[in-house]
């Protein structure tokens, strides 16, 4: 991007030069040809340039944008499934709107977290009540917070241990 100063330097200079693009270029060394020959005719129609740029349109207006994020979040938050049924935006743009959106919504961590430690007492007492137990394995489990396969892991600890 040039400054409103040097695009009317390269535009007087232009001008000067006999409107020849490349002598133009070669003594400031900006801005290609047709960026020259852009600016050159919109100062012949306004006899000014622009102090900014006027930037792009957005491509998706805020109406889709809306309706991507209301997708995403009636749809399991899945993204594929969201570009798929709406057939916009991209895998990257709709993350964007979606973290924007929704700052909290972070990427789900998947597998294992590392090995969560449980006291020796509760563990004991958790081995107590199913080897004596009088309800199911899975009523133990829940009333210690624990899944099956664990409570029998703590009844039959690996050789290591």
């Amino acid at each position: 991007m040039y400054s409103y100063e040097e695009r009317i330097r390269a535009v007087e200079l232009y001008i000067k030069l006999g409107k020849r693009g490349r002598p133009t270029i070669r003594q400031l060394g900006y801005p290609t040809k047709n960026s020259l020959k852009g600016w050159y005719n919109e100062y012949q129609q306004k006899l000014d340039l622009p102090a900014g740029y006027a930037g792009r349109r957005p491509k998706f207006s805020q109406e889709q944008k809306a309706a991507a994020i209301e997708h995403y979040l009636a749809h399991d938050r899945c993204i594929a499934a969201t570009m798929r049924a709406l057939g916009y935006p991209g895998r990257g743009t709709l993350t964007a709107w979606v973290r924007e959106a929704i700052p909290e919504a972070r990427r789900a961590v998947v597998g294992s977290v590392g090995r969560r430690r449980y006291s020796g007492k509760l563990m004991q007492a958790g081995v107590m009540e199913l080897c004596t137990r009088e309800e199911s394995a899975q009523a133990v489990a829940g009333k210690f917070g624990v899944c099956r396969p664990t409570l029998y892991n703590w009844k039959e600890p690996t050789s290591g241990t």
